[in-house]
């Protein structure tokens, strides 16, 4: 990823971070042999990167608003493996990404929030 774009945007940074600090946890999950659960979490927490890095190229104010609103519930469905990690005495403990996955929805929300306002206020405009 580009370097520039990483230090210029905080959720491009934050979600790659979160990517990376999950692919290290899906690891710990592999060598207890929980390979399912590490396939899932995997997955969702490189899809809030994926989506959120895609956004960054959207179409349109509605194409990013799209992609952003993926990416929240894809940091939503990593949340709650975290939680289910954190309950269970059976897997490894999650606080840290736990944390990182709360501070990447949180931005999210507003960003969204942020974006459908603007996006009504320029339609307004249109009309």
């Amino acid at each position: 990823m580009q370097e520039s774009l990483k230090k210029d945007n905080l959720i491009v940074k934050l979600s790659f971070e979160l990517a990376v600090e999950t692919i290290d946890f899906c690891s710990k999950l592999d060598e207890m042999k929980k390979w399912s659960l590490a396939n899932q979490i995997s997955r969702a927490a490189l899809s809030v990167g994926a989506n959120i890095k895609e956004a960054q190229n959207a179409e349109s104010k509605n194409d990013f608003i799209h992609k952003m609103k993926i990416a929240a519930k894809e940091a939503d469905e990593l949340e709650y493996y975290f939680e289910v990690c954190n309950a269970s005495t059976l897997l490894p403990n999650a606080n840290g990404l736990l944390t990182k996955v709360n501070s990447v929805c949180k931005i999210l929300n507003k960003i969204i929030s942020t974006s459908k306002t603007i996006n009504s206020k320029a339609d307004q405009h249109i009309s």
